[in-house]
C-alpha cells in the first residue's frame, strides 16, 4: 500500500482522520493498559490483595445469638 493510497483512503478528509486518531488512540490505550496490568500483577505476584485474601482467609461468620 502505497503513501498516496494511505493518504487517498485516511487523511483526505478531516472527518476520516480525526475517526481514525480516535481509533487508534482507543486501541493504543486498551493494548496498552492491559499489558502493564498482566506485567504488574506477575511483577507483584502474592503480594496483592487477590493473592493474600487466599492466605488470611475468609473473614469468619458473625454468630446469631437467637
Amino acid at each position: 500500500m502505497s503513501f498516496a493510497s494511505v493518504y487517498k483512503v485516511l487523511f483526505k478528509r478531516n472527518s476520516i482522520f480525526v475517526g481514525t486518531v480516535f481509533v487508534g488512540a482507543f486501541l493504543f490505550q486498551t493494548t496498552f493498559d492491559s499489558a502493564i496490568t498482566k506485567w504488574y500483577e506477575n511483577h507483584n505476584k502474592g503480594k496483592l490483595w487477590k493473592d493474600v485474601k487466599a492466605r488470611i482467609g475468609a473473614p469468619e461468620e458473625a454468630e446469631d445469638d437467637e
